[in-house]
């Protein structure tokens, strides 16, 4: 199937590894033209390297921390007006509730809802003039099943998932679309991050707690990136424009509600 993204403009927050790499390189082998992100300088440039091997567009690499006024403004610089974007940022520590303090949730909510808000904000012009638009936002299945050591997590991500969702309805009219891929249990370093942080917080070792996160998923397996990246690339295809407002749930069959 020809995804019809070919020439597109895409820039991809946080990007440089795990599941926002691999949508970028799915895209990217569909002949879009990616710019992608990372704060860490090698191993930034090894992931647009790495791209360039399978990519039939231009691949291009911006070193900035884009929690930040100047590294939302270095992106923009890289690419002014995408036609597809990708919002995404490293998520919180795990923390109970009252281990969480005042740094905590200023700091979550600036890198997991300011910060895509404020992108958003500032692309959606050119894609109403252009009449075309995919904007796909990383969150979480905090989002619609919080648990107890996410709250900073569920919290700010419900808010960016209410807020443009509003917004994804003002929008339809101009071909652009808005929605949430809501990953649980992908083979990346986070999962490895939390799996310590279980193992710490029930006392078992991290063995133990890696067989807990593979237990706790449906399918019995974790999911593989270059799933949720050819899920991403169809969500920003021309056949998905009557698709918006919605949360997808790529879980291994995991979700446990109707709705």
């Amino acid at each position: 199937m020809d995804l019809g993204i070919k020439g597109k403009q895409a820039l991809l927050c946080a990007s440089n590894a795990g599941l926002a790499l691999a949508c970028a390189r799915a895209i990217a082998a569909e002949g879009a033209d990616v710019v992608i992100n990372g704060r860490n300088p090698e191993k930034t440039e090894e992931a647009a390297r790495k791209l360039r091997e399978v990519a039939t567009g231009s691949v291009e690499f911006v070193i900035a921390d884009i929690s930040t006024d100047e590294g939302r403004s270095a992106l923009l610089r890289a690419c002014p007006s995408p036609d597809i974007l990708l919002n995404n940022n490293a998520g919180p520590k795990p923390k109970l509730f009252l281990e969480t303090d005042r740094r905590d949730w200023v700091e979550t909510c600036n890198s997991n809802y300011i910060t895509p808000i404020l992108l958003v904000h500032a692309i959606l012009p050119s894609m109403i003039e252009r009449g075309f638009g995919r904007i796909v936002n990383i969150t979480s299945a905090m989002v619609t099943t919080p648990r107890p050591h996410q709250t900073l997590s569920s919290g700010a991500r419900a808010a960016l998932t209410g807020s443009l969702k509003a917004l994804s309805l003002e929008v339809a009219r101009h071909n652009i679309t808005i929605n949430n891929m809501l990953p649980e249990r992908f083979e990346t370093d986070r999962q490895h991050q939390l799996a310590k942080a279980a193992a710490d917080r029930h006392g078992i070792t991290y063995e133990a707690a890696r067989r807990a996160q593979v237990d706790s998923i449906a399918a019995k397996r974790m999911g593989n990136p270059e799933e949720f990246g050819a899920t991403f690339a169809f969500i920003c295809s021309v056949h998905a424009g009557f698709i918006s407002g919605m949360n997808f749930h790529l879980d291994g069959g995991s979700y446990p509600a109707l709705i």
